[in-house]
């Protein structure tokens, strides 16, 4: 667990560090083919992409947290599967949820980010379902926060102990597997 706390806050220092020194777009990688999330094989993106996603843009694994986490990630060897976002059982229309990770093993050592647009009367129940099962609801200057209840987590959250989180914002939920991980992801608006 010690080491899964490792890699995410690595990883989340090098997105930081990588997003403060963008002034521009970053590079993209030569016309090699890559595997995108939805593991078809593609050619390369276009060079003047940049690590923003587009807000015009169905939300994908690759394009709800930077290129550069994404590139991290794929640098240690992992992939992402895709499933459909859930709050609870709940399935919310448009999103997406992606779990990274070495998918050629069975591991705990995973991130998980998610991304939906949500409209306030169904951001509402799924706050008030999540709160009635045990989760705890904060409020901050970024929306709503409902967080798995600590003494579920087993010391794979964050350092605050907090674990799987949704962010709740005007017309959006996002999801990760700790709440420093939220500001990874960033869904098109």
């Amino acid at each position: 667990m010690t080491r899964r706390l490792g890699v995410t806050l690595s990883v989340l220092a090098l997105s930081v560090v990588a997003l403060a020194g963008c002034s521009g777009p970053s590079p993209a990688p030569t016309a090699a083919a890559q595997v995108p999330s939805d593991g078809a094989t593609t050619a390369a993106p276009d060079p003047g992409a940049s690590d923003t996603p587009d807000p015009t843009a169905d939300p994908t694994c690759d394009t709800i947290i930077p290129k550069s986490t994404a590139d991290d990630f794929r640098s240690l060897g992992w992939s992402v599967s895709v499933e459909p976002f859930r709050v609870g059982a709940t399935e919310i229309d448009g999103g997406i949820q992606c779990k990274w990770g070495d998918q050629r093993i069975t591991t705990d050592r995973v991130q998980v980010f998610g991304w939906a647009p949500i409209d306030g009367t169904t951001a509402a129940k799924a706050e008030r379902d999540l709160v009635s099962s045990g989760w705890r609801r904060e409020d901050g200057p970024n929306g709503t926060y409902v967080t798995e209840n600590s003494s579920w987590v087993g010391g794979r959250g964050d350092s605050d102990g907090y674990g799987i989180t949704y962010l709740f914002g005007d017309g959006w939920v996002k999801m990760a597997d700790t709440r420093q991980s939220l500001v990874l992801v960033d869904g098109p608006s």
